[in-house]
């Protein structure tokens, strides 16, 4: 999927008016465009969306909006595709290095495993290769029960439209608020407006929360911030380390990636990633992840994409901000900020 969307933007790129447009255009404009079917890549943009539309920020909610819902995310994506203008960064050419580092590093394990007896390292390369081979496969699952959830969706918006003739809701959308219960209550009449607003406002307010303690003591004090005060000098925050390597550049906190805007080699600082963010890997220096492990989404994509990482840092959205010169060393987990 990442790398359709990469030849996706590159495309875009060889046709003047349609690069043109992305490149002068806000992405609210764009999305504005293809609703009405007037982006210059309208039809390719269509397409992709047709294959993995489904996907979308938070993916597993039935309330979340797919990509197909809300084009601007993929669309602010292929706008920062084509600020792209290092050829090493591309992410075609990521790939092909991670490929061929992974060939190397089963070439030496073959070849330590083989100078211990000859069945042993063919066995190591069959084992190796089988893994590299069906890997990938551990995915789909996951692909298709999302792939589930948006026809899902889909129905209940049916049944949300359904509600809103009969005058019970004022949005469509405002179905995703109701449980299965309650909206087969509706359907007979009466008016569920108060319960959804009151529902709305206490989601509002929850996605508006930056930090969730990972765990509080019964006074309200949360140890890890306490531990990253004790353990961190001035200009300094620590994390789990996620991913090999040190970089230097300019952080950018993003809250939302719907509709993101990520400069080539930037450094991402988020809350939390889910698939929904993974794009936005594919220009990025670094990350910087308030929660998660090792072995969390945003450290994997990572260490596929081969940036520096650093996850689990208490605070990062409030302590970094967007602009400041900041260097992640994703070996020693220390997120340094320039004074």
């Amino acid at each position: 999927m990442d790398l359709e969307l990469w030849h996706l933007a590159r495309d875009i790129a060889a046709d003047p008016e349609a690069a043109g447009q992305f490149r002068s255009a806000r992405v609210s404009e764009l999305a504005d465009a293809y609703e009405r079917g007037e982006l210059r890549a309208q039809r390719a943009v269509a397409g992709f969306l047709s294959r993995y539309g489904h996907r979308g920020v938070a993916e597993i909610d039935l309330g979340m909006p797919r990509w197909s819902d809300e084009p601007a995310h993929i669309l602010g994506v292929l706008a920062n595709y084509l600020r792209l203008d290092n050829e090493d960064l591309a992410p075609d050419a990521m790939f092909a290095r991670g490929a061929q580092e992974a060939e190397r590093a089963v070439r030496t394990i073959v070849a330590m495993a083989a100078a211990k007896g000859r069945l042993r390292g063919r066995l190591a390369a069959f084992a190796l290769r089988r893994t590299r081979m069906f890997a990938g496969l551990r995915e789909l699952p996951k692909y298709y029960a999302v792939e589930v959830l948006a026809a899902v969706r889909r129905s209940m918006r049916v049944v949300g439209e359904e509600l809103v003739a009969k005058d019970v809701l004022d949005s469509a959308d405002d179905v995703y608020f109701l449980d299965l219960r309650e909206t087969r209550q509706a359907l007979t009449g009466g008016s569920l407006r108060e319960l959804v607003a009151g529902r709305r406002a206490a989601y509002e307010q929850e996605v508006r929360r930056r930090h969730v303690p990972r765990m509080l003591l019964s006074d309200g004090t949360e140890p890890e911030a306490l531990a990253v005060r004790a353990e961190t000098g001035e200009g300094a925050l620590t994390g789990t380390p996620a991913s090999a390597g040190t970089v230097t550049g300019t952080a950018r906190v993003v809250l939302d990636p719907i509709g993101a805007h990520l400069e080539p080699g930037e450094i991402l600082v988020a809350p939390s990633t889910d698939p929904g963010w993974t794009p936005l890997f594919l220009t990025a220096g670094g990350l910087v992840m308030e929660m998660g492990g090792s072995m969390s989404h945003g450290a994997v994509v990572a260490r596929e994409y081969g940036i520096p990482a650093v996850v689990g840092v208490a605070d990062a959205t409030h302590a970094i901000v967007t602009g400041a010169t900041i260097t992640v060393d994703g070996s020693g987990g220390i997120v340094s900020i320039a004074g």
